[in-house]
């Protein structure tokens, strides 16, 4: 054997032993804090700050380490230690050392994004540049380009010397790759460096645009890709039991993602962000630990103005409920806390994790329904239909489950389109139901006409379709419609737009069409629904109780064996069904959010009691926050129980 098989047999040596080794961020359960520093904090109290993490039972910080700033006595060129890190100090050893000692795990913090002037002046060539050439200057801090040097080159120095120094449990970097735009908000455009043009002129064939289209968006996904790449091997060569985390899901351990509050943000306030980011991560990448940061502050501008304590809360429940980790961000330290009322919220949802935390390790979602779709108003009018009625779903960036033997979801709905991939699941036997105007990739008439925002009705034939609706007749329709060839008896139909008003003439000249507002048919072994119109986003911008009795009709025709969970539970109480495979139990969280009313957080409303109806094989049930068991009765293919009382929030215990 030659030196340099050798070395290949070592290297994959190398690569199985760190595969095999245990992954501290799926197997235990994991509260963390990220105390967000600035520069200021670098002369920090390590000893203290850990004890008062050691008392919030915290058992994961994440903590400032490098890039823009290192808060240790780094000695790169090209990164500057922090102007407050006193003489003979390392900050983040220290803090390692003292977090250690008390069983915390530390996760360091990068910000490769940005650096100082002097690195600008020696490499202009690592940074990013707009169209007119100009760099990106952000209070005095340069943006380095992801094609660039700096980011595939010096950082990577960088990072051994942090590596090979710190025995760090994780890596965590922050504004990865190029931004959209800065902290203002200030639109940045592409970037125009010599190193964007030639990749993108190689890749595509075409110079870089003005502006960021999707070739360029597909680009600057690729790109990251590439360093992200380079980072994960970086790690696991140096520190294999660390893990990989930033805001991606590709070569990571572990997905990142924040629930946070902008006063720009178009309303309405989105109430489930917690559990749309965790149930994505973790059903999307179920071998990675889904991160979702609650984020303390209002917005960048008040970044020490705290949100609602009752929106903290609700944040961290839907994180375990969903199968991820505690994580509570802040500004600083504990002590620097202008608003500290977020920290009083988090305080005894820790306490309660940390009490009961053998609930928290393993979950799988246990859910029968699959929705696809990316963040927009139709995926989240679906996603709220579904919590409200209390019909447990995962969700997916990808359709790797459909490479799974049999039909591991009964039903999948997708909030726009379908892609042709789907084909296989529906013809050996899976039901789908799809909504809008991007016609499914699948097996149906060509689109007759595109009908475009108008203001119309769809008349309701069969009033089967809708039980939950034996008073109407007609739903509003607002946005496009893709007009198909009629059908036989068809279940839905378009009157078109009419008069209305005034008043006397409304309907004057209301017509009746054939042009179906529905189509339902049998492909293959399985069945599909299409509607070809914007209900998703309808549902979400309005909450027509129409909208939502025709969609929960639909689904539970669509549904081979009925609903998975029945409960007489307030469309509020939001409801999760997990597995625990290693225990062999179920587990039933409920989150009490009816205290949230538009933009505001008020103390949940505690309920009466509680119907549940799982279709499980358990014998026993135990209410976690009530410390008492529950009977079971067996109804069939169901195990029905009922819950006395539910607070804020609660996990059911099914064995």
């Amino acid at each position: 054997m030659n030196a340099k098989t050798a070395l290949c047999v070592l290297l994959v040596l190398a690569a199985r032993e760190a595969a095999a080794q245990p992954k501290w961020w799926m197997e235990e359960p994991v509260r963390l804090i990220q105390t967000n520093l600035r520069e200021t904090d670098t002369g920090l109290d390590p000893a203290r700050l850990a004890k008062q993490l050691q008392e919030f039972q915290a058992n994961v910080l994440l903590f400032g380490m490098g890039g823009i700033v290192a808060h240790y006595p780094t000695d790169m060129p090209f990164h500057y230690r922090s102007s407050h890190l006193p003489a003979g100090r390392d900050t983040f050893g220290e803090m390692l050392r003292e977090a250690h000692a008390r069983g915390i795990r530390v996760i360091g913090r990068f910000d490769l994004s940005k650096t100082q002037k002097p690195v600008y002046d020696a490499h202009p060539e690592w940074f990013f540049r707009s169209v007119d050439g100009a760099p990106s200057v952000y209070n005095g801090l340069y943006s380095v380009c992801i094609n660039g040097g700096y980011y595939r080159g010096h950082a990577m120095k960088i990072l051994s010397e942090a590596l090979e120094r710190y025995a760090v449990d994780g890596l965590f970097f922050n504004m990865f790759g190029n931004p959209a735009s800065d902290y203002s908000g200030n639109p940045l455009g592409p970037c125009h460096c010599d190193n964007c043009r030639q990749r993108f002129r190689a890749r595509y064939g075409r110079e870089l645009p003005a502006n960021a289209d999707a070739q360029y968006r597909e680009f600057m996904h690729i790109s990251s890709r590439e360093v992200a790449a380079e980072i994960a091997r970086l790690i696991r060569d140096k520190r294999p039991r660390a893990a990989f985390l930033t805001y991606i899901q590709e070569h990571v351990d572990g997905i990142m993602s924040e629930s946070n509050t902008s006063v720009t943000r178009p309303l309405p306030l989105w109430l489930y962000s917690a559990s749309d980011h965790v149930n994505r991560a973790r059903t999307s990448e179920p071998g990675k630990m889904a991160f979702n940061l609650s984020m303390s502050f209002v917005d960048y501008a008040w970044r020490f103005a705290a949100v609602p304590p009752d929106e903290i809360r609700s944040r961290l429940y839907q994180n375990i409920a969903h199968g991820g980790a505690l994580a509570q961000h802040m500004h600083g330290t504990l002590d620097d806390q202008l608003d500290a009322t977020f920290l009083s919220a988090a305080r005894p949802v820790y306490a309660w994790h940390a009490r009961h935390q053998e609930l928290y390790a393993g979950q799988t979602n246990a859910a029968r329904v699959l929705l696809l779709g990316g963040r927009t108003n139709a995926y989240r009018g679906l996603f709220r239909l579904l919590s409200e009625q209390h019909i447990p779903f995962a969700v997916s960036d990808n359709l790797n489950w459909l490479t799974e033997p049999g039909l591991p979801y009964d039903l999948v709905l997708s909030a726009d389109g379908a892609p042709a991939a789907l084909d296989a699941y529906l013809r050996r036997g899976g039901r789908l139901l799809v909504c809008g105007t991007t016609p499914p990739q699948l097996d149906l008439p060509k689109p007759v006409h595109r009908w475009q925002d108008i203001r119309a009705y769809l008349r309701i034939h069969d009033p089967k379709l809708a039980p939950a609706l034996p008073e109407t007749r007609v739903l509003f329709l607002h946005g496009d419609y893709v007009e198909y060839p009629p059908v036989e008896r068809p279940l839905l139909t378009l009157i078109p737009p009419s008069m209305f008003g005034p008043p006397e003439y409304v309907f004057k000249d209301k017509v009746e069409t054939d042009k179906p507002g529905l189509l339902v048919r049998d492909y293959g072994q399985g069945r599909m629904a299409y509607l070809p119109w914007d209900i998703g986003g309808l549902y979400y911008r309005h909450s027509s109780h129409a909208h939502a009795g025709l969609l929960t009709g639909l689904i539970d025709t669509l549904l081979p064996g009925g609903r998975q969970l029945k409960t007489d539970a307030h469309p509020l109480v939001e409801i999760t069904v997990m597995r625990q495979p290693a225990r062999n139990r179920t587990l039933v969280h409920l989150i009490n959010l009816t205290g949230q009313s538009g933009t505001a957080w008020f103390p949940a409303i505690p309920t009466g009691a509680i119907r549940l109806e799982l279709a499980s094989a358990f014998r026993s049930a135990r209410s976690t926050a009530l410390n008492r068991s529950m009977p079971v009765r067996r109804q069939g293919t169901y195990g029905a129980i009922t819950l006395p009382s539910l607070d804020r929030y609660d996990v059911l215990v099914l064995e």
